[in-house]
């Protein structure tokens, strides 16, 4: 409500007079409403940004996958069409089978021992090195004793070292021990993963409730019971991670049982397809690259059907773990 004043001057507002308060200067009508914004001008940056991600998803996507296809191709391929044809498309002739056979006949199917050796070191290294990675990162996460704040420092510690910088020293313990050459000079080392006990202890600090555990001891259960039947389950995640990291690194360990082995009867794959491309190079031999290449890729096909595997028990792990 207003009332005119005198000589044409603005109306008074008595209701501001009344109340006290002043009126709104959008509802005296001073300030006209704000245009809304373009609707389209959010869509189209969301728009941009999608087609940026998906261009550089799909180089590091081809950046990934290019050598593996050029892997399956050449393993296809005999070893004059090796040369004569192009390294990015397959040859006139299909030898992938040919080359199979023949890579676990040469040298009298040492390929095959040589995986065999392969596939100890894995089960036994990495198997080995996440469950004791599990026990010892679930111990200093739920128990305090003395020391414990030691056994961190040189845990971290550990993870600033490389792996190169230890061979040296691991050489000449393991040779003054009597043990080089033999499988528990490549066994041993792969049984210490300071990183997966790391990784186990931070995820059970967080993952596994005290209450829980406490629990189980009023209700009468061992140490070793609670640890296997419920805690155990809760690091399922971690375990599964640091059993990936854990099998990878052992398969593709190459230094280690360089430096260690010199029989070749005890060589892993790595070693051993070194030694043929080394050997297929030198002068007066006999040139084998399609048998390099395609035990090569009969390497990779284990690793990857095994990451994916464990990579489906990883994921679920994480969902559960994100439910509860």
């Amino acid at each position: 409500m207003s009332v005119m004043t005198s000589q044409g001057a603005e109306p008074l507002n008595t209701e501001a007079v009344v109340t006290g308060r002043r009126p709104s200067r959008l509802a005296s009508g001073r300030i006209q409403g704000r245009p809304a914004r373009r609707a389209g001008r959010r869509p189209a940056r969301r728009t941009r940004t999608s087609i940026t991600l998906m261009i550089v998803m799909t180089l590091m996507l081809l950046y990934s996958l290019g050598p593996l296809f050029w892997l399956v191709v050449n393993s296809t391929k005999s070893r004059q069409d090796l040369y004569t044809t192009s390294g990015l498309w397959f040859g006139p002739k299909f030898s992938l089978f040919t080359n199979i056979a023949d890579v676990f006949a040469y040298d009298d199917g040492v390929f095959l021992r040589w995986f065999l050796n392969t596939v100890l070191y894995v089960v036994v290294g990495a198997g080995g090195a996440t469950l004791l990675a599990t026990l010892a990162g679930y111990g200093l996460a739920k128990y305090r004793f003395p020391g414990r704040r030691a056994v961190f420092a040189i845990i971290l510690g550990a993870l600033a070292i490389p792996g190169s910088v230890l061979a040296v020293p691991q050489f000449l313990l393991f040779s003054k021990l009597g043990l080089t050459n033999t499988p528990a000079a490549v066994l041993i080392p792969s049984l210490v993963s300071a990183f997966g006990l790391y990784l186990v202890w931070v995820y059970a600090a967080e993952a596994i409730p005290d209450e829980l555990i406490e629990a189980a001891r009023l209700d009468g259960a061992g140490e070793l019971r609670i640890f296997f039947s419920i805690s155990l389950r809760q690091l399922a995640p971690a375990f599964i991670t640091v059993l990936m990291f854990a099998v990878v690194a052992t398969w593709n360990n190459y230094f280690l049982p360089l430096i260690m082995l010199s029989s070749p009867e005890w060589y892993p794959l790595t070693v051993g397809l070194s030694q043929w491309a080394s050997a297929s190079a030198s002068i007066g031999t006999q040139p084998i690259p399609q048998l390099v290449i395609t035990g090569s890729l009969l390497t990779v096909l284990p690793i990857s059907a095994a990451f994916l595997y464990l990579q489906r028990y990883w994921q679920s792990g994480l969902a559960a773990g994100s439910v509860k």
